[in-house]
């Protein structure tokens, strides 16, 4: 089924059901149905064709919600920015993807988008949901919708059509965009579906980003089974538990970092009742045997896994609850697997020559199935590289049990896990080189309770320089997003290289890793 059909159905056969919940507003899956009739014929009428991209920048909201169902629907292809990046990392992703028009909630947002509108090449129309519509070059959301119709779209969708574009980082320092099909998202949901059963009604959390693979997952499983999502428009530790436990959920999705946030930071998280509370599910990174198993005795409910990346919709293989608690009774080891193969889903543990390896050994994770990615957009040569022989090539470094259990052991590419966020040290290394007394730097992922791994920047200065931690850190805040920026500073007299020059990660992360459960090399 193509994704608009889900709240199509919803709308045909419970048209006063919630399907969302914002704020304190409700919309019906009619009133969404219609929202989403007028906004796909409103992107129809600004120019927008099949295949056309179009930028959405805004924290969890209902709109943003209804903006991935309306596209679907006339073949509208959304690039969801994530709105942590800097300015100037905005600016990259609106022109590389060629978005003819952006949608912007939030004045803070509007303000910076217009500062750089200057350098965007393809937007025509800048669109504001906010309250206060100051700015000149913003036209307001619900006045620009107003003279649109609400009749269903006409347009023959099909499943090969491009579905939404998500930005995951690069390697070279810029971000690329992974295309998703219908038919990949259509067959993630049944997956999703079909090993972490979501109870019927249900009402499910979303407060993981709605530019993440995972928050989207959430969404696009909920709605499918005609569900309720009670979104929330950022993570706050404590309003989550107070959803968790007042507002009749049963089903969400957390990383790790927002397990632990819970656990650690809420006072009545253990004395409260959970009493709807079904499932919570949780990946995007990995998770302390010790928090999950607290986790699980606080909310006292079921816990599933997902393994995956943008790449592939959301997930490649999954834990199901039923294999926690076999965990938690019978093999401990298996807590931290991240499960199996999904549904229709092949995976092998692949050596340095693409040569499958045996049981047991490690390897590069590489995965076959339909919700792997058409491709990187406009990035021909990385597209090849990553589908090689038609296997998703992860760049995570794992190994299978004689079950056929993943676990992952590092990681092959240099990309740090924090809280759920993807890093790649070189983009952090390119902004470092740019202070006059940097001589050389590495960047690192070091272990961090909180985040799973935080970064650390080890730099050779200019000799006679005065240069302090704070001078870097403050020196990356205008050239990064702020939680790619150093959380720490190592003052080293050389960065360790091989002969062909190559920087020795693995000898820098050693002494932060030596004693840690889950190594990265």
């Amino acid at each position: 089924m193509l994704l608009h059909g889900h709240l199509e159905n919803g709308a045909d056969k419970n048209p006063n059901l919630p399907f969302s919940e914002f704020e304190g507003n409700s919309l019906s899956y009619q009133e969404a149905d219609l929202l989403s009739n007028q906004l796909a014929n409103k992107l129809v009428s600004e120019g927008l064709e099949v295949g056309d991209r179009f930028a959405f920048l805004a924290k969890n909201c209902t709109e943003m919600a209804i903006m991935y169902y309306a596209a679907s629907k006339v073949g509208a292809v959304p690039v969801p920015l994530n709105y942590r990046l800097a300015d100037q990392e905005w600016a990259y992703i609106i022109n590389d993807s060629e978005a003819k028009l952006i949608i912007v909630k939030g004045n803070e947002y509007s303000d910076r988008i217009n500062q750089i509108s200057s350098e965007l090449k393809n937007i025509k129309k800048y669109i504001s949901i906010s309250l206060d519509n100051s700015i000149e070059k913003f036209h307001d959301f619900y006045d620009w919708l107003s003279d649109s119709s609400n009749e269903k779209p006409t347009l023959k969708i099909q499943e090969n059509n491009d579905v939404y574009q998500m930005y995951t980082s690069g390697t070279t320092g810029h971000p690329k965009g992974a295309v998703l099909l219908q038919r990949n998202v259509a067959a993630n949901i049944r997956q999703y579906l079909n090993s972490l059963t979501l109870p019927r009604p249900s009402r499910t959390l979303l407060v993981a980003p709605m530019y993440h693979a995972a928050a989207m997952i959430n969404m696009c499983g909920c709605i499918a089974i005609g569900g309720t999502i009670v979104i929330q428009e950022d993570f706050i530790p404590q309003d989550v538990v107070d959803c968790l436990a007042n507002e009749k959920i049963t089903h969400t999705v957390l990383v790790p970092a927002m397990i632990q946030a819970c656990l650690v930071s809420v006072p009545n998280v253990a004395s409260n009742e959970y009493n709807d509370l079904d499932q919570i599910h949780y990946g995007a990174s990995p998770i302390a045997p010790e928090t999950l198993k607290k986790a699980m005795d606080v909310f006292k409910c079921k816990f599933g896994q997902g393994f995956g990346m943008t790449e592939t919709v959301a997930v490649i293989c999954l834990m199901t609850p039923e294999e926690h608690i076999r965990a938690i009774e019978e093999k401990p080891d298996l807590l931290k697997s991240c499960g199996r193969p999904a549904i229709d889903t092949q995976v092998e543990i692949r050596d340095e020559n693409d040569n499958p390896l045996p049981v047991g050994e490690i390897g590069q994770i590489c995965a076959k199935g339909p919700q792997i990615m058409k491709g990187y957009w406009n990035k021909k040569e990385e597209t090849e590289k990553a589908l090689m022989g038609g296997w998703m090539h992860t760049g995570d470094a794992g190994r299978m049990d004689e079950e056929g259990f993943v676990y992952i052991q590092d990681r092959i590419k240099d990309m740090i896990v924090s809280g759920g966020e993807n890093i790649y040290s070189t983009e952090v290394e390119a902004a470092l080189f740019a202070h006059p007394d940097i001589i050389d730097a590495a960047v690192i992922g070091v272990p961090s309770e909180k985040y799973g791994e935080v970064v650390k920047a080890c730099i050779v200065k200019k000799e006679g320089s005065e240069l302090t931690e704070e001078d870097v850190i403050n020196f990356c805040k205008d050239r990064i997003a702020s939680y790619k920026k150093p959380q720490s500073i190592d003052f080293i007299d050389e960065v360790p290289r091989n002969a062909s020059g190559k920087v020795l990660k693995k000898v820098l992360r050693e002494p932060y890793w030596k004693d840690q459960d889950r190594q990265v090399s």
